[in-house]
């Protein structure tokens, strides 16, 4: 299983940067996890858009979801369009970005399948979990199995049990990190530390952490820093081109 960061920032892309956008192959399969502002040129520069295999999302704010227009248009406005992309996401997180152009006319670049956060599902080679994480919107965070190794990612989540649930054991724990320590008052029940995804990263045991969707202008020394205050394995960044292969 081979992970590539097409972006890692939240909330907006930095300059130069993307938002939360993931690649995972396996076998020539291959996911997109939450394309995220800026993300598509990133993917474009490693695979043709007719090459994405299927696409998950795991919520609906733009910063993980706004470039699935410009793939689904890079996909069907061509002389000869691909099959319709599969994409999976929750009841109605995409309703917004696939309003964006006129009706109808993505309609035959896509394949919706809408599922429930607790669902498993077969997505190509990958046995996906999901679960239900606490954020401002339904948030699905995903476990990917795929040849005996595991991926887990949270998407955006406050501390929560079921982040380590989720996480349980995997190789590599793909986790939300918007701030380095302290979380806002009016966000800790929505967003987390590197700290706290440390903490949950131990409490997982899971071999490697990779901290994601940092704030633009976050030194990223410190958040590696706070993480590796609870948790005393390999710590990385997700920035774009990044890769992992889990293998």
């Amino acid at each position: 299983m081979l992970l590539t960061i097409l972006g890692g920032c939240g909330a907006w892309p930095g300059a130069g940067q993307a938002c939360s956008g993931y690649l995972v192959e396996h076998d020539g399969f291959r996911l997109l996890v939450d394309p995220g502002y800026a993300t598509v040129p990133r993917l474009l520069e490693r695979i043709t858009a007719d090459q994405v295999d299927a696409v998950f999302v795991s919520h609906g704010h733009p910063d993980h979801c706004a470039d699935l227009n410009p793939l689904l248009r890079a996909r069907a406005l061509r002389d000869d369009p691909p099959a319709p992309l599969p994409v999976y996401s929750l009841p109605g997180a995409l309703d917004a970005v696939l309003a964006l152009d006129r009706p109808g006319m993505l309609a035959d670049a896509y394949v919706l399948h809408e599922f429930t956060a607790g669902d498993r599902l077969d997505i190509g080679p990958f046995r996906a979990r999901t679960r239900l994480l606490p954020h401002w919107v339904p948030n699905a965070g995903i476990r990917l199995t795929a040849g005996e190794r595991v991926l887990a990612y949270t998407g955006d989540t406050g501390p929560s049990p079921e982040v380590v649930n989720l996480a349980r054991g995997a190789d590599l724990l793909l986790a939300e990190a918007t701030y380095v320590d302290r979380v806002p008052e009016d966000s800790r029940h929505h967003l987390s530390s590197a700290r706290q995804a440390g903490r949950q990263a131990r409490g997982a045991d899971v071999r490697h952490l990779l901290l994601t969707h940092l704030q633009p202008g976050t030194d990223a020394t410190a958040a590696q820093a706070a993480a590796a205050a609870e948790y005393d394995g390999e710590i990385g960044i997700a920035t774009s081109g990044f890769a992992v292969d889990l293998s």
